[in-house]
């Protein structure tokens, strides 16, 4: 019988397959199921305010389940390489690898991908994520990946976030990440009020509303682009370097921004320009619409009725029009 079962010491079997992002995963099937349950009510709508209902609802879910899903994505900053560079502690052996990096607002992910998969009789295939978030230590993580013996290029790609790290990384980071993060969720909340007041007689408020939001999405993307433009320290894999550059979730929430700041910005013009058209979008019935009444009111008189003499003329009914 062999130390640890049969297995070598600091590297313990078996290896788990690389994880998913749960918490992105769900705000994806919920928001799906949102659009799916609208899709399917959508026949009931009559006229051409299907069309208008099916573009709004659409357009307003894209807005919202990209603000909420980029704060669990690991896409705003990324980089790969691929390189030959030594696999595990206490050997020599070289593996030929695919190596990522992703930079998200609440940590880092590290993948770790074999060509070919299959090397040194074990598949190498790593996906490992150490968070920063409140209530999470970064510390405490890169110990446990020390202790477990992932393989050299993870460690050290984890070792240059780490607090004690020269590089400074870890502070600038970690506070993009949650200056970014609190502002999309301000962001997230403008954008259910303006769902709200945009339903309701109240056009004008539910466009600020959606400026606004479409403002705090800008605030986060300068919060994260201000410390991530800092360049990084030198990342050498082998004799390959690993470069990085903004990703699909910095690139997404940027064009949310400016869809909603057009959106925004349109429903405020409609309000004063053509406020009829707006209700039609809307589908604001006109008794949604506060009524201005008659400044002169309209009189009509019985002509059978003489009036006596040395008395004032009354009329006999006396009608306001509303317009």
């Amino acid at each position: 019988m062999t130390l640890f079962n049969g297995e070598l010491p600091f590297y313990p079997r078996p290896r788990y397959a690389a994880g998913i992002n749960v918490p992105l995963l769900v705000v994806i099937v919920v928001f799906l199921a949102l659009a799916a349950s609208f899709l399917l009510i959508l026949p009931g709508i009559r006229g051409h305010s299907r069309w208008f209902w099916c573009v709004r609802i659409l357009l307003s879910l894209f807005i919202g389940a990209e603000i909420v899903a980029v704060n669990f994505s690991g896409e705003w900053y990324v980089g790969q390489v691929k390189a030959n560079t030594s696999y595990k502690a206490f050997t020599s052996a070289q593996v030929s690898a695919d190596i990522g990096l992703q930079v998200g607002l609440g940590g880092v992910n590290i993948t770790l991908t074999g060509t070919p998969m299959y090397q040194l009789n074990e598949t190498i295939d790593y996906n490992e994520k150490f968070s920063w978030t409140f209530g999470d230590k970064y510390t405490e993580e890169y110990e446990e990946a020390l202790q477990k013996g992932l393989p050299n290029p993870v460690l050290y790609l984890a070792e240059k976030f780490t607090p004690a790290s020269p590089c400074g990384l870890y502070q600038q980071y970690r506070l993009a990440g949650h200056y970014a993060s609190a502002t999309l969720w301000v962001a997230f909340c403008f954008w259910l009020l303006s769902n709200a007041l945009l339903s309701m007689p109240a056009p004008l408020y539910g466009g600020l509303s959606l400026l606004l939001a479409g403002t705090f999405v800008f605030f986060a993307i300068f919060s994260f682009a201000s410390i991530s433009s800092v360049p990084l320290c030198p990342i050498r894999l082998g004799s390959e370097v690993l470069t990085t550059h903004y990703g699909a979730a910095f690139w997404t929430t940027l064009a949310t921004g400016f869809l909603c700041l057009l959106l925004g910005g349109m429903v405020v013009c409609l309000h004063y320009t053509h406020p009829s058209a707006l209700r039609t979008f809307l589908d604001l019935s006109d008794g949604h619409v506060v009524e201005t009444r008659n400044l002169m009111p309209q009189i009509y008189s019985n002509p059978l009725h003489l009036p006596q003499k040395c008395k004032p003329v009354t009329p006999d009914i006396q009608l306001a029009v509303v317009s």
